[in-house]
């Protein structure tokens, strides 16, 4: 299942069910797995940016759970390469950092929601279904409307889609060398 395939609960959106868990600490991160798996949500493991990098592309999860303090490369810069690959991926910093500046950093790379350690399982999971809700509303709700396509199709056969904003203007079939007005 991937970013943009969420499932839906019936009502007005989608629950997450693939997380991608980013923790180097592997106590927590396996406490973590057990916890998110008891609750229905499939679980992949990362300790590293380079295995979060790695795992995002691979597996495409619906929602990211993201430590800040990580080795090579830092929760915030992980944070930011992900948001920049896909801005709609739901993002849950959970961290030990309860400084005003890390919620404020957070926030400017992205992240959707912010949680310290130790969380309540209970709460994290009613964040993840939050960001999950949001990001899903961000993503299939805000965005316009694709525009619309004129299609036409040339004496040789030859078949075009273009947009609507072309109607009117002149183009060259590269099929027979025709020259063709879109139509109105």
């Amino acid at each position: 299942m991937s970013g943009d395939e969420f499932r839906f609960t019936g009502t007005t959106g989608a629950v997450a069910h693939q997380i991608l868990v980013v923790e180097d600490d592997q106590e927590t991160a396996a406490s973590l797995k057990a916890a998110l798996i008891a609750d229905g949500f499939s679980v992949t493991l990362a300790k590293d940016g380079g295995q979060a990098h790695s795992s995002f592309v691979m597996h495409k999860p619906d929602v990211v759970v993201l430590d800040l303090i990580l080795p090579r490369e830092s929760g915030f810069e992980v944070c930011e390469r992900i948001k920049t690959a896909d801005p709609y991926m739901p993002v849950v910093i959970l961290t030990a950092i309860e400084l005003k500046e890390s919620r404020v950093l957070a926030d400017r790379v992205g992240a959707d929601a912010y949680l310290n350690k130790p969380c309540d399982p209970e709460k994290l999971v009613e964040t993840i279904r939050d960001v999950a809700e949001k990001c899903w509303a961000k993503r299939h709700l805000t965005q316009p409307a694709t525009e619309e396509r004129v299609r036409f199709n040339c004496r040789c056969g030859k078949r075009f889609k273009v947009k609507a904003s072309h109607r009117g203007k002149s183009l060259t079939c590269p099929m027979c060398g025709e020259q063709l007005t879109v139509p109105r």
